[in-house]
């Protein structure tokens, strides 16, 4: 049997959520740890994005728990919640969500000072994140920035606080192939290099695939990739 290494990053147990007109999903379970990349494939409307959001406490599960680096989420007070958020989990969304108006170096920085980081401590520690992902910290603002620079920036404001539990929703959907290419490697090797779990949510079978372990969401439940007749 193989060694497990890492410490337990997620642990989802019997999830399960309903929108108003349907079941979305039901007795999900999943186990991830650092050091190890997941990736979550499934049809339009299967509830991929959603099943981020129940991890990230912004969705309350109909049933079943949502354990964060050993924290049950869904036990916490709100207060609670957003503080063992912002320590323990670091999210890339499809389009970087960066505000336009700030340089990439305050984007990064920002999101160091509202954890509670000293000024100078959160502007070096983006000024070398920036630095280590190849995005220029000179600009005035983000929209000037390509596609993949943008997408750089925010993998590594969702680094700032050495998060142990990395999400990742369509991080490539908008990019173009060579741009694609390359934020894909950053984020497959940031498990073994900043000792995280990555989750990412794909329609991109070539992205899926890169990740150690592939689930599709189908069928209301998780299979391993390729056993499911609805996978992407």
């Amino acid at each position: 049997m193989e060694e497990m290494t890492g410490r337990e990053a997620l642990e989802l147990s019997g999830l399960a959520c309903r929108v108003p007109d349907r079941l979305l999903f039901a007795q999900v379970d999943l186990r991830l740890r650092t050091g190890e990349s997941m990736s979550v494939t499934g049809a339009s409307g299967s509830g991929k994005s959603t099943l981020l959001m129940c991890v990230l406490g912004l969705v309350k599960p109909d049933a079943g728990s949502v354990r964060v680096v050993g924290a049950d989420v869904g036990r916490m007070s709100a207060r609670a919640l957003a503080r063992h958020r912002r320590d323990n989990v670091g999210m890339v969304f499809q389009f970087g969500e960066l505000l336009p108006e700030l340089s990439p170096l305050e984007n990064v920085a920002l999101a160091g000072l509202l954890s509670g980081m000293r000024r100078t401590e959160a502007y070096e520690r983006a000024a070398e994140l920036l630095d280590d992902l190849g995005v220029p910290t000179s600009s005035s603002g983000t929209e000037t920035l390509s596609g993949g620079e943008r997408q750089r920036a925010a993998v590594a404001r969702a680094l700032i606080n050495d998060p142990p539990l990395l999400l990742a929703d369509e991080p490539t959907g908008s990019l173009d192939r060579a741009h694609r290419d390359a934020v894909a490697d950053l984020l497959f090797e940031l498990p073994r290099s900043r000792d995280c779990a990555l989750l990412l949510v794909t329609h991109d079978p070539d992205m899926a695939g890169r990740a150690d372990r592939q689930v599709t969401l189908a069928e209301e439940t998780l299979h391993p990739a390729g056993t499911s007749e609805e996978a992407a």
